[in-house]
């Protein structure tokens, strides 16, 4: 007999594609696994049992007699007689009787030709051959119900789903973010925990007045999420977090693959359309054929010659159980029939390309898992009918929210509080700053650095500032380049407060964020990045008004003109900074109005003349027009109206002289026209007496005034980069100077007055022609090695003594 277990092959595939497997489908398995065994146990009988039994029949009617009228045979002297044309005998009391039969001179091997011969000849096919027809068309079935997990281009994207379901299903961090991440705010999470403590505490006054009892009873009435507290759940450790985050990728890029097209669909709709019309024709051959399976059959045959007999009456011994197994057969192929149709509804009316994690949202709170499509969503389909909990724990890694929530346990334990303050350094405001680069997120560690004063973030795509951030009492100073922020509203309340300044560096004027224009305690915002050539469209006038204390705004962008919101600010701003990068500036006139300007850098704004507008900022103090297209500066004499004017730098220009009307600006005290092609000083510069710092560097001087020497509260003066050929004399005279930087011209001899500076502490004479220094220099008594900037040739030929006065420190 043939087992069943060599047909497991055809059913037995891998246990993780049940996830796979409708209720449908594991149902119509279970059917095609009944139809193969009576398909097996047909063919079974086939083999083990006689298929037909067959009889002569006299060919004249009048030769059949009665038995009583027969001749008598003896079966013991006739070796013709066979069993089959013998009566059953009668229970007799006398041993001696003899038994009775019809005589028909046919051997076995006779009886035996005559039934293949009937049995080829007079039986219908379909009696024939029924049980091998159920084994193959069940296993066209099972045949048809599992193709897809065989075939190369839809088998691959099962293997590897199941492959990536199964992890996320088992992962730690699925059971993790389902209990620690929620769609809500952090202010409705402790609103809420509020009221289910206060429900808590209510519940429970109510237990202690009416006894033990009632006590039981109504914890039990309240809702386990309300009073069961879900225990902190700790950090991942580093393998854990290593495996999620592979999880994520993973679940990433299959989802990009597997969405770009409907393959396992429509291999499934066609085996589902296959499996229908098969049933459709098994239904009809069958229901017309059955009735041909018949006990009895007659058989005619031209044997004659061999048996005598050419008329035969045969039995089908396997009749009457082939017509009960056929019609066996026919309800289960009914059933499995109907259930195909179902099928066929459920993937026709219902849109399997489409799956909404709607539900998944609203019972865990996460709120950004995407809805995904094609192959996709029809194996998510297919799942639910499986179990709904694997797309609910699947969907976890989906979530946008959960990874980010993962990547801040990961960073939480890589960046230790101890680690975070080893990068605490001193910024050039005297505060003390923690710079992070290109993190995946902002870990809630940096939040324990109570002495932090400034945070600098930079690169970082997920940084959310939680209420934590109250604990940095100290902070000040807050930087954000290329960043996309989230606030928390505690947060925000504490950075009204608190923070000073505000630095903001971005690609897109969508990533400036919007909260700051209410900070209302800020003194400082930068902003740098690319903006419209009209800001007033990206900043509202009611936005800057908002800033009460802001005193300094520096933009760096590509302004076409003054925006109109910065001019709205001109009653309490001071400072203002226009860097440009070569972007021309233009319509300057709305500059009249900031008369509370002290200080105002337009750099790199190509313009070519110093505009109008500024000559009206009668408080301005500081003027920096650097890196533009300035070559003549005759309008220099208007400044004379801005009197408290002391310090003006038309560095990096092109200005091939200095007016002389200069001497106007006496209210001078810094003055910078150095990298400009000045060739000629004129001696009406020095009149500015008030000068302390004087920058005159990476020009085309060749010549030094001796006017110079009127400039006594001169402190720093630079000519580097020059062609100057000799200091005057008068140079010397002014004994208040700290730093000289005579590096890079034509000089060969250094005068012995360089000893009248005692107050020298910088003094730059590298790339000169100087044969040797003079021993004078000792007598620059707070000059150092680190400040004398010479060759160290130069520097061994000083005296012994001098050498190692400038070694002391």
């Amino acid at each position: 007999m043939i087992p069943v277990t060599e047909f497991k092959q055809f059913t037995d595939h891998q246990p993780a594609f049940r996830v796979l497997k409708p209720w449908w489908d594991v149902f119509t398995d279970y059917l095609a696994i009944a139809m193969l065994m009576i398909g097996v146990f047909g063919c079974t009988l086939q083999v083990m049992q006689d298929k037909i039994i067959c009889l002569p029949k006299r060919n004249s009617p009048h030769s059949l007699r009665p038995v009583q009228n027969q001749t008598r045979v003896n079966i013991s002297s006739s070796p013709f007689v066979t069993p089959a044309a013998l009566p059953l005998p009668r229970p007799s009391s006398h041993p001696s009787a003899e038994m009775k039969g019809l005589k028909t001179n046919l051997d076995l091997q006779q009886y035996s030709f005559i039934n293949q011969m009937c049995y080829e000849r007079a039986l219908h096919w379909y009696a024939k051959y029924f049980p091998y027809l159920v084994l193959i068309h069940t296993l066209v079935f099972m045949l048809c119900s599992n193709f897809w997990f065989k075939f190369p281009g839809s088998s691959s994207k099962i293997e590897h789903f199941i492959s990536i379901l199964g992890k996320c299903f088992d992962s730690l961090w699925t059971t993790r973010a389902l209990s620690e991440v929620s769609g809500e705010n952090p202010e409705e999470k402790d609103s809420k925990s509020s009221q289910k403590s206060h429900q808590v505490k209510v519940t429970l006054g109510l237990s202690n007045s009416e006894g033990n009892l009632v006590k039981t009873q109504s914890l039990r009435s309240i809702p386990e999420k309300v009073v069961v507290e879900k225990p902190p759940v700790s950090a991942l450790d580093k393998k854990e977090g290593e495996q999620a985050k592979a999880l994520f990728e993973k679940v990433k890029k299959f989802r990009l693959h597997v969405e770009e097209g409907d393959l396992l669909y429509s291999m499934y709709v066609r085996q589902t359309i296959i499996k229908v019309i098969k049933f459709i024709f098994i239904i009809a051959y069958n229901s017309i054929l059955v009735s041909k399976v018949n006990f009895t059959v007659d058989c005619e045959v031209n044997i004659q010659e061999m048996t005598g007999y050419c008329k035969f009456s045969c039995n089908h011994t396997m009749a009457h159980l082939f017509s009960k197994l056929s019609i066996c057969y026919l309800c289960f192929v009914s059933v499995y029939g109907l259930t195909c149709l179902y099928t066929l509804y459920w993937l026709f009316y219902r849109s399997l390309k489409e799956y909404s994690f709607e539900y998944v949202r609203l019972e865990t709170g996460i709120d950004d898992i995407p809805d995904v499509k094609n192959d996709f969503a029809f194996m998510l389909h297919l799942i639910d009918q499986y179990d709904p909990l694997y797309s609910k724990r699947f969907a976890v890694f989906l979530s946008e929210v959960s990874e980010n929530k993962l990547k801040q346990l990961n960073l939480n334990n890589e960046w230790t509080p101890d680690k975070l303050r080893q990068r605490l350094q001193t910024n050039g405001q005297n505060r003390l700053e923690l710079q992070l680069f290109m993190l995946s997120g902002l870990p809630d560690t940096v939040f324990e650095l109570t002495e932090l004063q400034s945070l600098k973030l930079e690169i970082i795509n997920n940084v959310t500032i939680p209420a934590t951030i109250v604990q940095l009492e100290d902070l000040q100073e807050l930087s954000l380049y290329q960043c996309s922020v989230k606030i928390h509203s505690a947060a925000l309340a504490f950075l009204k407060e608190n923070l000073k300044v505000l630095r903001v560096k971005f690609d897109d004027i969508r990533e400036l964020p919007q909260w700051l224009y209410g900070l209302k305690s800020l003194e400082e915002l930068h902003l740098q990045g690319s903006l419209s050539p009209d800001l007033s469209k990206n900043i509202t006038l009611e936005s800057l008004r908002e800033l009460k204390s802001l005193k300094v705004l520096y933009i760096k962008s590509n302004l076409t003109k003054i925006p109109p919101p910065i001019v709205e600010t001109s009653s309490h701003l001071q400072t203002l900074c226009v860097q440009n990068d070569g972007t021309k500036l233009v319509m300057l006139n709305s500059l009249k109005k900031m008369i509370n300007l002290t200080e105002l850098e337009l750099i790199h704004c190509d313009l070519e003349r110093i505009p109008h507008a500024v000559f009206s900022l009668i408080n301005l103090q500081e003027l920096d027009l650097k890196e533009n297209n300035l070559k003549s500066v005759e309008e220099i004499i208007s400044f004379q109206h801005c009197r408290k004017l002391t310090c003006l730098k038309m560095w990096h220009n092109s200005i091939t002289y200095i007016p002389e009307h200069i001497k106007k600006l006496s209210s001078l005290e810094r003055l910078y026209f150095n990298h400009n092609k000045i060739e000629v000083l004129p001696s009406h510069l020095f009149l500015c007496n008030k000068l302390r710092s004087l920058d005159l560097g990476h020009n085309d001087i060749r010549f030094i005034p001796p006017e110079i020497g009127v400039l006594q509260s001169l402190q720093d003066f630079t000519i580097t980069g020059n062609k100057v050929e000799s200091l005057p004399d008068e140079l010397y005279f002014c004994k208040k100077l700290k730093t000289l930087k005579i590096g890079k011209n034509n000089l060969s001899v250094l005068s012995p007055k360089i000893g009248n500076l005692a107050h020298l502490t910088v003094l730059e004479l590298r790339g000169n022609h100087f044969d040797g220094l003079p021993a004078e220099l000792g007598a620059c008594r707070a000059l150092k090695r680190s400040g004398l900037l010479v060759e160290d040739a130069l520097f061994d030929v000083l005296p012994p003594g001098v050498r190692e006065q400038m070694k002391m420190e």
